[in-house]
Order: structure tokens, then sequence, then C-alpha cells
């Protein structure tokens, strides 16, 4: 297959079966190099149209407290009191920074989770 970037759906529909042909091909071989270029090739291809956007940092919180049965008291440490809590949970107030670093360094959420 001649290697170039993948511009459509049908470049991309290709490279996958021949991905997929290739599969298991031994490192440092012709056939492993072209594998991990035409991985890269759609990789890239879909980073730049099927991006995924960025999570909402309150449903983060709220996945996090239905995950771990956390009511809003449990938050209380980490954003304030419970009309701060509420008023955060509804999208009143914003995360502050220091709120953002407690979340993190308590309930081990990540960063790149709570900054949108």
């Amino acid at each position: 297959m001649k290697l170039k970037p993948i511009k459509n759906e049908r470049e991309l529909n290709r490279a996958l079966k021949r991905i997929d042909d290739l599969w298991g091909a031994k490192p440092g071989t012709p056939k492993g190099d072209e594998l991990d270029v035409l991985m890269l090739l759609v990789e890239k291809y879909e980073d730049e149209n099927y991006a995924i956007p960025a999570s909402d940092p309150i449903e983060a919180i709220k996945f996090l407290m239905e995950q771990n049965s956390l009511s809003r008291k449990d938050l209380e440490p980490y954003i304030g009191a419970s009309g701060r809590v509420s008023e955060v949970l509804s999208r009143k107030r914003n995360l502050t920074l220091v709120m953002i670093k407690k979340l993190h360094k308590g309930l081990n959420i990540p960063y790149d989770c709570l900054i949108h």
C-alpha cells in the first residue's frame, strides 16, 4: 500500500483494512514499519475528524459522586459549605482554583477533568 495522509472515510477504511491485514507483524520489519506508520496516520485522521470534546467539570464530579456513593455533604471539605456545593453543582457558581486543587488532591479527580 502506498502510504499517504488519510483525507476521507474511504481512505480511512482502506487503511483500517490494511492494518487488520498487517496486525501482528514483527516490529522492525517492512510490514511492522508499515503497520506503525498506518496507525499513526489513522490516529491523526481520527483526532482531526472525531475529536472527543473536553469533559464537563460538573459532570465529572457528579459521575464520581455516583460511582463512589458520595453525597453533597461529602463534597463540603473540597468545595465549601452546603450552599456553595449546591451552587457549584447547579452551575450557579464556577469552580475556583482552590476548589479544583482540593478536589484533585482529596478525590483524585484529574485536573484535566476539572478545568474547562
